[in-house]
């Protein structure tokens, strides 16, 4: 599990390193051109939904632990819901961004990286679909929940990546 996450912090960390890189290259024409504006407003919604998922997952988890199996499972069903409309938001931003990955070097990172981070979101989903046919088929319990932790790492994961945003003083999240 170790490696995985410093594979995950260094396949980001080259995105992250590119995307800043491009930005102090460019100067004053930075990302993004033509009059293309960044959705600040669905960005801050979107942060608001991955900010809201740790904490039903939180939820979740302490369920499992506590024996509290309806809570355990509301969490996760609130959770991978809440993931769902992360990834509906993002693709009907990326409808309607006005600018392509083939646009220029800043449009390719920005599709990247949120392009991953958006697959890390799938991949995610699919996980806690998992967790929570099993919580609803009662599987789980205070002594045996450790698959139940598995998205709660991935959710601990993307909630550091906001955060790095957010420091940094970029939209929160765009639409990754």
């Amino acid at each position: 599990m170790l490696l995985f996450i410093i594979s995950e912090v260094m396949l980001f960390g080259a995105f992250f390193t590119a995307y800043f890189f491009i930005r102090v290259v460019n100067g004053d024409q930075w990302f993004p051109v033509d009059g293309a504006e960044l959705p600040k407003l669905i960005a801050g919604f979107n942060t608001a939904v991955l900010v809201s998922s740790s904490f039903t997952m939180h939820w979740a988890l302490e369920g499992a632990r506590n024996e509290n199996r309806n809570a355990m499972r509301v969490g996760l069903l609130t959770t991978f819901l809440l993931g769902l409309t992360f990834l509906t938001v993002q693709v009907n931003e990326y409808v309607h961004l006005g600018f392509a990955p083939h646009d220029n070097a800043q449009a390719t990172i920005f599709y990247g990286l949120t392009g991953l981070h958006g697959a890390h979101v799938f991949v995610g989903l699919t996980l806690l679909s998992f967790a929570t046919i099993r919580a609803f088929r009662g599987h789980f319990s205070a002594k045996e929940h450790p698959r139940v932790e598995v998205p709660r790492h991935l959710l601990a994961l993307r909630r550091h990546h906001v955060d790095l945003r957010v420091l940094d003083g970029l939209p929160p999240l765009g639409p990754c």
